[in-house]
């Protein structure tokens, strides 16, 4: 919950379960109501993991997009503003879904941030933008959508009843995330030289001197042979690994799935589970494994023909699969009954 450009403490608004439930940080109905008529926003966090038909839009979208896609709804009181100017390190867009909204955009103070460099690390600068006249102000009403570019200065007040809308942020994917990747690599190569696995020279005070200048040149050449020797297919897994972790895969109901792991029989068809961006991976010592956002599974080589096919086409029988690889797939998460 937020009020006139403050979080209010997560204490403020949830209560202890009682007896039998452990969980001390449940939300609050009285506390809610409260902080709502004194004036609150109230903002649902995390659609896009809880409420079926956001799940599906938005990793529909991020799937299109190529970059990940959260979802929260914001509910505000008549004549009140949750958040004061502030910006967002990824894109949004703002769909009304209630009431009305009158939306200030103001341009940034600082250009497309990054995603380690929220508002507050220029709030005086924030603050003093506030103060000028907006770049666009206007009165959103059900069924209107405000697309705001990463770094753009932004508040909204609800005007006459009860306003909600959704944001839809998507996290773009920027060449900082490349450069990271590039950065882990060339040193991971870098480090294979003896001169980086050198010790300092005796008597090396890092607390009062830092490095020596000779000891930073040779890490610095060091480190520039081996940017120049990293190819760009160095750099597809650790971002692969990045890219799933960002996004969950379609939710799944755990009861049924393992029912139906138990009863598999060679007619049993099994569907790939959508968003779980399986792929075939080498590793070490020839084996291969099967690498997706529920985790890695080996696949054996008689198995690898029909693991391709069904990530082909998307669907198998159990009869193409082996019976013990589709159960040990459902177990996993990686297939749905279809």
């Amino acid at each position: 919950m937020a009020k006139e450009g403050t979080t209010l403490a997560d204490r403020s608004f949830t209560r202890g379960g009682g007896i039998g439930a452990a969980i001390a940080d449940q939300a609050s109905d009285d506390a809610v109501l409260q902080h709502f008529s004194d004036g609150a926003t109230l903002v649902l966090q995390g659609l896009h993991r809880t409420w079926r038909p956001v799940v599906d839009f938005s990793q529909a979208l991020a799937a299109e997009l190529g970059h990940p896609v959260q979802v929260n709804a914001y509910v505000t009181p008549p004549e009140n503003t949750g958040f004061s100017d502030h910006y967002d390190v990824h894109d949004v867009f703002v769909l009304q879904i209630a009431g009305e909204k009158r939306w200030r955009i103001r341009p940034p103070v600082h250009d497309l941030p990054l995603r380690d460099e929220p508002w507050t690390d220029h709030r005086a600068a924030v603050e003093e933008a506030a103060r000028t006249a907006p770049l666009i102000e206007e009165t959103f009403a059900p069924g209107d959508c405000l697309y705001l570019p990463r770094g753009y200065l932004h508040s909204a007040t609800a005007l006459g009843g009860t306003s909600i809308h959704l944001t839809i942020g998507v996290h773009a994917w920027t060449r900082r995330h490349v450069a990271d990747e590039l950065v882990r690599a060339a040193v991971a190569r870098a480090s294979r030289s003896s001169q980086l696995r050198d010790a300092l020279p005796l008597g090396t005070d890092l607390v009062a001197d830092g490095p020596g200048h000779d000891d930073v040149e040779v890490v610095r050449a060091a480190l520039l042979e081996a940017l120049a020797q990293v190819d760009a297919n160095d750099l597809a897994t650790g971002l692969a690994g990045a890219a799933r972790a960002a996004q969950r895969p379609a939710p799944i109901a755990p009861l049924a799935q393992a029912e139906a792991a138990s009863s598999v029989t060679p007619q049993t068809r099994v569907d790939l589970r959508a968003h779980v961006a399986a792929t075939l991976v080498p590793t070490a010592g020839g084996r291969t494994v099967l690498r997706s956002r529920v985790g890695s599974q080996t696949v054996e080589r008689p198995d690898l023909a029909a693991v391709e096919r069904l990530l082909d086409s998307g669907s198998a029988t159990a009869a193409e699969l082996g019976l013990e690889l589709t159960r040990a797939l459902l177990r996993a998460g990686v297939v749905v009954p279809a």
